[in-house]
């Protein structure tokens, strides 16, 4: 299962904790349960669901079964789920197995009991819906190094939703490719963890910027059919210079992991900046992370935004009685570059919606001008997957916006009778640059896809 996942699974166990230490409301739904007064104050999966919200950068550890078994008896319809554990060196705290699915089930309502020896208590009851998409079933602690076996059956008193169940669970055919995939989460105790890893802030930047940034629907773009200039490492060894032009530059950044998603457990990056650009730094990400909270406030749903920017700024803000460790000027130089990239975007989106709100202005008339074009990037992206490359439109007639001599003298010849030319077109005539922040085994990249953002229309 990608780390992604994994990473998405954790945080949508912090946002199901209201600020009371309960789980939300609209939380209930998502993780089958079938009410407030079903989850006891001392409920393993509400006490997994706190530790995930107090650690922050890791969350519970996890198990993947090696092997999973399903069957259904067709006479009774009860279903069986046989998941084989690997050995785990720790004891296996507050176990929750669970049934985590791609995406929300979108089917009708019913109740499931899930039963087996393992289970505590040995029979549990979930309310799945059409919002749910993870089916929390807590177990019985063990001790470390055994290897498990989980035998639970599933089965629904309703006869009109058997075979629902069954679909659900198994698929059509017993056996079959199915979207949901089982974890067996289950808290360290008292063991030492490793300090925060790239790999936390990277998935979370991942998810703010899919959360803030718009997503069309176009076909996506790989960049590697882009041309490129060459590569510029950042890291240690990056020259002041480079650096300072980059916190400057305006150019839109997107980040990527040429290894994939596994890349983000291992990938490791650090900066050494001077005093005083460090400071410029710390000063500049202070900026534009209250910037941008002021930005989302005018935003729907922007609750969860507003808190994964938080636990992203945690992770970069820098110590007032120590110098800041490279590994926390690497986060918060992406940081920094992420959140001009969100500015960006949001002032587009403010004017497009000014320009559909005055109702008073005349019809844009269609003389060659620039207009906002958002397309879709390869998917594996840390983020944005998206690009506002924008695009040039209108007519060329005379009196011409921004034409050359060629472009004038071409639409004279055109009007003087001469209508097998081609007309002059509206073209982009200045450009800038994208930046792209490579992430992998080997360090950090920065490439420059030149001519990428249109800036300036004129006739050609």
């Amino acid at each position: 299962i990608h780390y992604f996942k994994i990473f998405d699974i954790f945080a949508m166990l912090r946002e199901a904790l209201g600020t009371d230490g309960d789980l939300r409301n609209n939380s209930l739904a998502q993780f089958a349960v079938c009410g407030v007064s079903d989850i006891p104050s001392d409920s393993l999966f509400l006490e997994l669901a706190k530790e995930t919200s107090r650690d922050q950068t890791h969350g519970p550890d996890v198990l993947h079964p090696t092997g999973v078994l399903m069957s259904a008896e067709e006479e009774t319809g009860v279903l069986t789920l046989t998941f084989d554990l690997p050995q785990s060196p720790l004891p296996l705290l507050n176990p929750v197995l669970l049934l985590a699915f791609e995406h929300p089930l979108r089917g009708p309502n019913m109740d499931v009991t899930f039963t087996s020896q393992l289970l505590d208590p040995n029979t549990q009851t979930v309310c799945i819906s059409a919002e749910t998409q993870y089916i929390p079933l807590t177990g019985k602690a063990s001790e470390g190094n055994v290897h498990q076996k989980w035998k639970i059956s599933a089965e629904t008193k309703s006869p009109d939703m058997k075979q629902t169940l069954k679909e659900i669970l198994i698929g059509e055919e017993s056996g079959s490719n199915i979207s949901m995939y089982p974890l067996l989460l289950f808290s360290r105790g008292t063991e030492t963890r490793s300090p925060a890893s790239h790999g936390s802030f990277l998935c979370e930047l991942r998810r703010f910027l899919a959360d803030v940034l718009p997503r069309p629907d176009s076909p996506p773009i790989s960049l590697d059919s882009l041309h490129s200039l060459p590569p510029l490492t950042i890291g240690p060894s990056s020259s002041e210079s480079l650096l300072a032009g980059l916190m400057n530059s305006s150019a839109p950044t997107v980040f990527s992991f040429s290894g994939g998603p596994s890349m983000f457990q291992v990938h490791r990056g650090e900066l050494a900046l001077p005093p005083a650009l460090l400071e410029e730094l710390s000063q500049r990400l202070e900026q534009m992370a209250t910037h941008t909270m002021e930005a989302m406030k005018e935003e729907e749903g922007a609750d969860r935004a507003t808190r994964s920017l938080d636990r992203l700024h945690s992770l970069c803000v820098f110590p007032k009685a120590e110098p800041a460790a490279g590994e926390r000027q690497y986060r918060a130089f992406l940081l920094l570059k992420a959140l001009q990239t969100v500015a960006r975007s949001y002032e587009v989106q403010r004017a497009l919606r000014a320009t559909r709100a005055d109702h008073d202005r005349p019809p844009r008339s269609n003389v060659c001008s620039l207009r906002s074009l958002t397309v879709s990037l390869e998917r594996y992206l840390v983020g944005p997957n998206t690009a506002a490359i924008n695009n040039c439109h209108g007519a060329c007639a005379f009196p011409m916006l921004n034409g050359n001599n060629h472009a004038v003298l071409l639409n004279s010849h055109i009007e003087g009778g001469n209508v097998g030319e081609r007309a002059p077109c509206c073209v982009p005539v200045a450009y800038e640059g994208l930046e792209v922040v490579d992430l992998n085994e080997h360090g950090t990249y920065l490439t420059i896809k030149p001519d990428m953002v249109a800036k300036e229309c004129g006739c050609r």
